[in-house]
């Protein structure tokens, strides 16, 4: 059954840092909350498609950084006084506020080009609210169907290459790591080497090691039998790493590195390496940074 336009592009659930902005009250819902936070106003019509791949960026944008921007929309179609007070030519297209001032007019652009955008304007996420429920702020994105949200945006913006990075990292989450590497060996010099790229690579790197790998339960009943057996500990440590359990995984890599740090040409030491280039969680990394400076050093 084909999408109409409202499936596609649905109305934002009202929040306190997403609101539609009209003619009537810009100067109050805009240019005076300006004076304290900044606003990216979002040009947008119903029938346009890159502005359907750009509204739910933008709208997780100002999810995320918690109120440090405010997002008003405007719908050209039925704001045309406002589009033709910004000279608004093509859509979807951004104007950034601040102090009350416009401070530029610019297309819509990648979600790494809005990140930096942000960055030279000096704002950084904000802390979530004190009241919000752990639930709610853990709260992961579907990978299924961030999937399906970026294969649209692509059909939309075929060119854009930061889409296609986005895509490749929400294919590995779902395991599709064929079609994952096949867009990251597609991507431009100045993506290829960006950290997000870099990290992609060494979980296709650790996902390749398991293709023929035996389960879980067959690699501890082996170490059980055979605590020295490193390649039975190497493998389950790359299972518990994949599987999300980092801290064993790390803790297997470590036990090899305890064991015998020349084994296959530092493969403990390298695979340590590795997990700290995947691993988000800056506390567990620098606690087995520590220890594996140690160990080597002793």
């Amino acid at each position: 059954m084909p999408l109409d336009d409202n499936a596609m592009n649905p109305t934002p659930t009202p929040t306190p840092n997403v609101f539609d902005a009209t003619a009537d009250n810009f100067e109050t819902e805009v240019i005076q909350k300006s004076l304290q936070t900044p606003v990216l106003v979002d040009f947008w019509a119903t029938w346009c498609g890159p502005c359907k791949a750009l509204g739910p960026i933008l709208e997780k944008l100002a999810a995320e950084y918690n109120g440090a921007f405010l997002l008003a929309k405007v719908d050209v179609d039925q704001e045309q006084e406002l589009a033709a007070a910004f000279q608004i030519r093509s859509i979807p297209t951004i104007a950034v506020i601040k102090d009350g001032q416009v401070l530029g007019v610019m297309p819509g652009a990648p979600e790494g080009q809005l990140r930096e955008m942000l960055a030279q304007l000096g704002v950084q996420p904000a802390p979530a609210p004190a009241d919000e429920t752990a639930a709610e702020v853990a709260a992961p994105l579907d990978p299924h169907a961030e999937v399906l949200r970026l294969r649209k945006a692509i059909e939309a913006e075929p060119n854009t290459a930061e889409l296609k990075l986005d895509l490749a990292l929400a294919l590995l989450q779902i395991g599709a790591t064929g079609e994952a590497e096949q867009l990251l060996d597609a991507l431009p010099a100045n993506l290829a080497t960006d950290e997000r790229t870099v990290k992609a690579r060494a979980r296709l790197g650790f996902a390749a090691l398991l293709r023929d790998a035996p389960p879980a339960e067959v690699l501890e009943a082996a170490i059980a039998i055979d605590p020295a057996d490193l390649r039975a500990r190497h493998l389950l440590g790359v299972r518990q790493l994949v599987s999300g359990d980092a801290e064993a995984g790390l803790a297997q890599f470590m036990e090899m590195l305890r064991r015998n740090r020349t084994y296959e040409d530092g493969l403990a030491r390298r695979s340590l390496i590795d997990a700290f280039r995947v691993l988000d969680d800056d506390d567990l990394v620098t606690r087995y940074r520590r220890q594996m400076s140690a160990l080597l050093l002793a």
